[in-house]
């Protein structure tokens, strides 16, 4: 058989990512406040993109409307007429003063905000402040400080005293004593190298220290961890009761003394949409508070339409550049839209949930809202990423509306979320002294809430809950 080329012509379809549609992916996915970054470093960019700054119903008027005919407006006159029984020379000796004069100007910008209010003092402000009032050798003061440097945001000490030695070149004992004079400062606790010698430091500061309580911390923090009471007992020979009271006297005690320092300022979310209730409906709103709203500028869109005095480059230049804009006000557009139609379709799904609460939460996989808006399920992970609404039954990410299912013993499957919920109010309800098992749950949960679950799926809800087991939950 001959081997040779022939031209053939084929006619295909094939999904081709444009310039447009690369934009649209990216500002699909992005949060609230990456959207408002990119939407103004794009207005710092694009001069044919400006924000529009009267309301979103107020009319624009058209760039080619003729103004009124100058014709029509006539200029107006200022005549100042000065009385002539004005008395000048008392006029200048009031107003030609030497003393001082002040000139207050009407623009002059108001006080920062930071001007009437106090920083929270850091940590290490704190400690050298501290250091600063000892009176010290200026040697100690030194290794001190290095010490300080070296303490984290818990209050503990990051390094040990032979790097320290190294770095300073110091005696064990020189920085041994820097050490003491550090741990004297306050909170009680401070550059600790441990949790054991954290704790025996605040005992000894705070006057409460006593034999049984250092003992159980220098010898049985692992059994205290586990809330082992008995073997602690029988090691130290003591009655149970004795190591209950010895150990709520540790439990008073703070495992990290920085942590009143922390100066780590709160985020809060706002909202991408708001669902109301409006009767037996519910009303979607999305939240267009903070975004700029955006057109192309209408000098430009005129010196395009005319053509007057506009180069080759200068033309190319700004037909790019009204092109991005376009497109970025269109993908906006578009973003708006896609999100407003999965938190619709999302509404349709749990309705039950917006009415009666988190235990009526259905299953729900992307594909569900893929298909209910005829969309690909990628497109639906990227809306529901880092965005929030704001519900009749509080603020939930888009996110949290699609969970796997658990089969119950009769009946329809319910949601992961309300397993979950379930679990955390058997937990609350438990007696502190007999707290509820893996398995006693799992029992529990398929004789009264008729939910089928193994205890293995359990032990994994409860570490999603920051739940710990029973046996650390038990309280004497």
């Amino acid at each position: 058989m001959a081997i040779e080329l022939r031209q053939q012509l084929k006619l295909t379809q094939q999904l081709v990512m444009t310039p447009q549609l690369q934009q649209a992916i990216k500002l699909l996915q992005l949060s609230r406040l990456e959207l408002v970054d990119a939407i103004q470093q794009e207005l710092e960019q694009n001069p044919a993109l400006e924000e529009r700054m009267e309301a979103p119903d107020t009319e624009t008027p058209e760039v080619n409307e003729t103004p009124a005919s100058e014709e029509s407006l006539q200029e107006i006159e200022i005549s100042e007429k000065v009385s002539a029984e004005t008395d000048w020379d008392s006029y200048l000796d009031e107003y030609s003063s030497t003393g001082r004069v002040h000139f207050e100007s009407e623009e002059r910008e108001a006080p920062r905000y930071e001007n009437f209010i106090s920083g929270k003092e850091t940590l290490h402000e704190h400690l050298f402040w501290q250091l600063s009032m000892t009176g010290a050798d200026i040697r100690i003061q030194q290794l001190a400080g290095l010490i300080i440097g070296n303490i984290n945001t818990d209050g503990y000490l990051d390094t040990g005293i032979e790097d320290i030695m190294k770095v300073s070149d110091c005696s064990e004992k020189k920085v041994t004593e820097a050490l003491r004079l550090v741990q004297s400062f306050d909170p009680p606790g401070i550059a600790a190298r441990n949790l054991q010698e954290c704790l025996l430091l605040q005992i000894k500061r705070l006057g409460i220290a006593s034999d049984v309580v250092e003992k159980i911390i220098s010898q049985h923090l692992k059994h205290l961890e586990n809330k082992n009471f008995k073997a602690i007992a029988k090691s130290l020979k003591l009655t149970i009761e004795t190591v209950i009271a010895a150990v709520s006297v540790i439990r008073s005690l703070e495992p990290k003394p920085g942590r009143e320092y922390h100066n780590e300022a709160p985020v809060y979310i706002t909202p991408d949409i708001y669902v109301y209730k409006h009767g037996n409906d519910f009303l979607i709103s999305l939240n267009d508070d903070g975004l700029p709203r955006l057109h192309i500028n209408p000098y430009y869109k005129k010196a395009m339409r005319t053509g007057e005095k506009v180069t080759g480059e200068t033309k190319e230049y700004l037909q790019e550049k009204m092109r991005s804009a376009s497109w970025l006000i269109k993908s906006i557009q578009q973003r708006q839209k896609t999100i407003y139609n999965v938190m619709e379709s999302i509404v349709r799904f749990q309705k039950d949930f917006f009415e009666k609460g988190i235990a009526h939460l259905k299953p729900m996989v992307l594909r569900d809202v893929a298909q209910d808006i005829q969309m690909h399920e990628s497109t639906i992970s990227r809306v529901t990423t880092n965005k929030y609404a704001y519900t009749p039954q509080g603020l939930f990410e888009l996110k949290y509306f699609f969970n796997s299912s658990i089969n119950r013993v009769e009946g329809e499957a319910m949601a992961s979320a309300s397993v979950l919920d379930k679990i955390k109010q058997l937990v609350e309800s438990e007696d502190p002294q007999k707290p509820y098992s893996d398995l006693k749950l799992a029992e529990i949960l398929e004789k009264e809430h008729n939910i089928d679950i193994a205890r293995r799926t359990i032990a994994k809800y409860r570490e999603i809950l920051k739940i710990l087991p029973s046996s650390k939950r038990r309280q004497y």
